[in-house]
């Protein structure tokens, strides 16, 4: 059996190394001129870049470990922007939180002896030893650690009012939502995700649609084929009619929690950019850790550049999709076969030798993912050059073994620079790059384009979405519930 499927393997490879090869070969230039919209236009590369996750949890919903647990874990490992987005309850300081009995009881039915453990606003020791301190300033809230020889840490801001909507949510319909003040103790809703980000819209907030592969159920999917295939069109035409109907929702979250229900959702972000990039409208991609306990942290994350780490350029960033999302793992079969194809005919030693593993690894396991060592930096992007005037963009990038641009769903170059001329046969209305390296996987958000023959939008009736019949019976139920006095005396029994 194993030496059949190295047999297999073998082929894979061979054809794999064909199909790179055509890849990188280059067609003839066309003279198409492409008026490229460039996400980062308006950065200055000078800039830092943080690191944060804009998506966590802890003891205050469903989660393992406590806010002060979670908190120096992140920043141990050298996070700059924390956001602590507990089911239904609004994040409100590093230094208390506000729980809701009912969801708290309902959600920690598997744990209820996690104990709340908040930070002192006088500052005190964390579990190591150091000191630690709380700050507010440019209107927002900063943790840092002092060490013992004096040194003080990265001031790490807290996302102003994280939350995951729709807490008792049965088929996982979660949206984050971020800086206004919306959703505590909202039980809402199965299904519905427009409820959310309608009202965090209004406010002048911020949100994305989490984790879709778990909604839809295309993370049971076995081929990255079957995934988002034609019997996906009523999930994909209602995520697509969010962003439309509403701005303030950025876009989805393409690689989380380890990327195994994740991993097909980077399909669903190319067909969502083939249906809207057309409109002129772009999808951003997060990738967050939704750690649930500190062993999960440090997955994925986002890079945001930034002049200074506050409340308002966050938002900003945030806003115009200037970041770049990250993860430590890679779960999507064809991708990781792609990109160990690729470092085996083009990469050096160490490169080929990573990528022998990766197909190694999936000839004895079809699902083995590539998980980055903890203590081996991702890709860093540097700066991203446009030439509009030649068509070309490229990507000064460190610690890359491999950069893919990819249109149409397809990956239609290599390398750190592509001419749109090149490749006009097979570029749509957006390209986008993904970069790979020992570390993990950086993600640039999309640039779209317009030229000459481009593809035009195809007009949809507004999606018919009717999940809020699914919520009726289970979200009434959970309500009803929640407003009965025994959740007060399981609260009080559970030491809330």
């Amino acid at each position: 059996m194993k030496k059949a499927k190295k047999l297999i393997a073998v082929v894979c490879v061979a054809a794999m190394l064909a199909s790179v090869l055509s890849t990188i070969g280059l067609a003839a230039d066309t003279g198409l001129d492409y008026e490229i919209t460039n996400p980062y236009e308006n950065v200055d590369w000078s800039w830092n870049q943080y690191k944060a996750d804009l998506h966590t949890h802890t003891t205050a919903s469903d989660g393992d470990d406590s806010l002060k647990a979670m908190v120096e874990t992140n920043y141990d490992y050298g996070f700059d922007i924390y956001a602590i987005s507990d089911h239904g309850t609004v994040n409100y300081s590093y230094t208390y939180q506000d729980v809701i009995p009912a969801l708290k009881t309902f959600l920690q039915i598997k744990n209820p002896d996690a104990q709340i453990v908040t930070l002192d606003a006088e500052g005190g020791l964390t579990f190591d030893g150091d000191r630690y301190d709380i700050l507010t300033e440019n209107g927002g809230d900063y943790y840092y650690q002092t060490y013992e020889d004096g040194t003080v840490g990265q001031k790490m801001l807290r996302v102003p009012y994280a939350n995951e909507q729709n807490p008792t949510s049965l088929n996982n319909a979660h949206v984050n939502t971020w800086f206004v003040n919306y959703g505590h103790g909202v039980v809402g809703g199965t299904s519905d995700y427009e409820t959310p980000i309608k009202a965090v819209d209004e406010l002048g907030g911020l949100s994305v649609i989490n984790h879709p592969g778990e909604y839809t159920n295309a993370r049971d999917e076995d081929y990255t084929a079957d995934a988002y295939d034609e019997s996906y069109s009523y999930y994909i035409d209602k995520f697509e009619s969010l962003l439309l109907k509403y701005p303030s929702c950025i876009g989805i979250d393409i690689n989380s929690k380890g990327d195994s229900r994740t991993r097909f959702d980077r399909k669903l972000w190319d067909i969502m950019l083939m249906d809207l990039a057309p409109q002129g409208v772009n999808v951003s991609a997060i990738a967050t850790s939704d750690a649930h306990r500190v062993s999960a942290a440090y997955t994925g994350y986002t890079m945001m550049i930034m002049p200074d780490n506050t409340v308002e350029n966050l938002y900003n960033c945030m806003d115009a999709g200037e970041f770049f999302a990250a993860s430590k793992c890679l779960g999507n079969h064809e991708e990781l076969q792609e990109i160990a194809t690729y470092l085996i005919a083009n990469g050096d030693e160490a490169a080929s030798e990573i990528g022998a593993d990766i197909l190694s690894r999936q000839a004895e396991d079809y699902n083995a993912k590539y998980e980055a060592p903890l203590d081996v930096d991702a890709p860093v992007v540097n700066e991203i050059l446009v030439d509009d005037a030649e068509d070309t963009i490229a990507i000064d990038v460190d610690d890359a073994l491999c950069i893919r641009w990819i249109s149409n769903g397809k990956t239609v170059a290599y390398g750190d620079e592509i001419d749109l001329d090149d490749y006009s046969a097979e570029i749509g209305s957006y390209i986008r790059a993904e970069i790979f390296g020992e570390g993990g996987i950086v993600y640039t958000q999309a640039m779209l384009l317009e030229y000459e023959g481009a593809p035009e939008h195809e007009y949809k009736e507004d999606a018919n979405d009717f999940g809020w019949l699914a919520s009726i019976i289970p979200d009434t139920l959970v309500r009803f519930l929640a407003s009965l006095d025994i959740f007060k005396y399981l609260w009080a029994e559970i030491g809330g």
